[in-house]
């Protein structure tokens, strides 16, 4: 039997929300072991001077516990 454990975690990009979850899950992954998936909760955007100036994801991202 396994146990996981959820926590959310916040990423932004200038590039796009790919990118923004992409640097999310690289992050992520550098600290916690047995990560198995990220749930995408919220997507924004942060707009300057009419254009968009920076993507940013909350995710869920779920990893499972040491025995």
């Amino acid at each position: 039997m396994a146990v996981a454990r959820v926590t959310e975690i916040s990423s932004t990009s200038s590039k796009s929300f790919e990118d923004a979850i992409q640097q999310g899950v690289a992050r992520a992954t550098k600290t916690l072991r047995n990560v198995r998936s990220a749930w995408i909760k919220e997507q924004r955007v942060d707009i300057r001077d009419g254009s968009i100036a920076e993507y940013q994801v909350n995710m869920m991202v779920t990893f499972i516990l040491d025995d």
